[in-house]
């Protein structure tokens, strides 16, 4: 039976599996067999190299441990090391699980390297959701879901924040260690100097501070798990938006009474962007006063009350900069805002602000990429920096 257990994954069930592929890790020359580990310890899950959004916040969260597994584990454990601080206090281990996440046999073997440790903290992203309660049904101890804030005190109580509906609401919970908990992406800082988490340490330091590979114990025979046939890359128009590298966010701004795409359908408007989005290859997201409006669903509304970012680049296109928006961008490596007002504060954080009518050069972006145009583009007021005719 064939079924998508993730958004860029094509897995079929299997029952009972036994296949050596199935098994996450195995040993390689140099690497050591996997030590006990207690405390408390992020669990990072890598794909291709790269860290998953609020993978760094999940190890600063856990004290700067964290254990990385995954497809690239070795390359993601580096860049995680040094998101972190790196140091003496920073302590990073790696296991190259290969592609495809396989929860039930990755839980089978990190249950048993981490039957000691007092809480376990994966960030929220789509693997962390996957691999987080299957680990906390094989060890047996509570997931705490969603939390923006979650630590073990030293006589072994475990406390988290958890943000509910939509973030409008946190909770506390408390339950005795151990536990599982994810830490939605974008709840805290990343910064040098991480002190240790309490409790006990039976890990070895690490040479020179660096990350260090290590062999997961097999899984047990009999683990009900998935066979991965193939691994899909995501389509950036449907994809998770807090995992999106790169971003086109849409503002009121975009559909200004002076503006380009002033008689346009505030709708298509925001559908333009969104197919200049794609054919970008990135996704398109807004400001709350668009998905309030309707004009955007709320799964793409960027901000504290919606989906946070931490992408490679994002661009702004009539965004004016609200600190509820801003405090969802996370640290993009590049911003860029389009803006008639040089003095908003998304254009004063950007890398590069372009002081122009934000419909106007989505207009102009549209036709360069050969996206359709909605009916009721202004064409006199698109830019032609070439001098070429410009056709609504």
């Amino acid at each position: 039976m064939t079924e998508m257990i993730s958004e860029t994954e094509l897995q079929t069930s299997q029952t009972g599996s036994t296949d050596p592929a199935a098994t996450p890790a195995t040993a390689a020359a140099g690497e050591a067999a996997a030590p006990a580990i207690a405390g408390t310890v992020a669990v990072v899950v890598a794909r291709g190299g790269a860290v998953p959004p609020g993978g760094a916040e999940a190890a600063a969260e856990a004290g700067g441990r964290a254990l990385v597994v995954g497809s690239g584990a070795a390359e993601a454990a580096a860049a995680l090391h040094r998101a972190t601080g790196g140091g003496p206090a920073t302590e990073v281990w790696w296991a190259d699980t290969g592609l495809g996440l396989r929860a039930g046999a990755l839980a089978g073997s990190l249950a048993q390297l981490l039957a000691a440790a007092d809480l376990l903290v994966l960030p929220a992203s789509a693997d962390g959701r996957d691999l987080a309660p299957r680990l906390a049904a094989v060890l047996d101890v509570p997931l705490l879901a969603g939390a923006v804030a979650v630590a073990c005190s030293p006589d072994g109580e475990v406390r988290a924040e958890l943000a509910r509906i939509d973030g409008r609401l946190l909770a506390t919970a408390t339950c005795a260690a151990p536990a599982v908990a994810t830490l939605l992406p974008g709840a805290r800082a990343v910064y040098d100097g991480l002190a240790q988490a309490p409790g006990p340490a039976t890990i070895p330091a690490q040479p020179a501070g660096g990350p260090a590979a290590v062999t997961l114990p097999p899984a047990p025979c009999g683990t009900l798990d998935v066979e991965v046939l193939e691994v899909l890359e995501p389509d950036p128009a449907t994809m998770d938006l807090g995992e999106a590298r790169r971003v086109l966010g849409g503002g009121a701004g975009l559909v200004a009474r002076t503006g380009a795409l002033a008689n346009v359908a505030p709708a298509a408007a925001f559908e333009l962007l969104a197919g200049v989005a794609a054919a970008l290859g990135a996704s398109a997201g807004a400001t709350r006063v668009v998905t309030d409006a309707g004009w955007m669903s709320y799964d793409r509304q960027i901000g504290t009350t919606g989906v946070t970012l931490d992408p490679e680049l994002y661009l702004a296109f009539g965004v004016s900069g609200a600190s509820q928006h801003t405090g969802g961008l996370g640290a993009p490596g590049h911003v860029v805002s389009v803006n008639t007002d040089p003095s908003c504060p998304m254009t004063s954080m950007a890398d590069l602000g372009l002081v122009t009518d934000a419909g106007g050069l989505l207009a102009e972006l549209a036709r360069r990429l050969g996206v359709p145009l909605p009916a009721g583009v202004d064409a006199a007021a698109v830019p032609d920096p070439r001098g070429e005719a410009t056709s609504a």
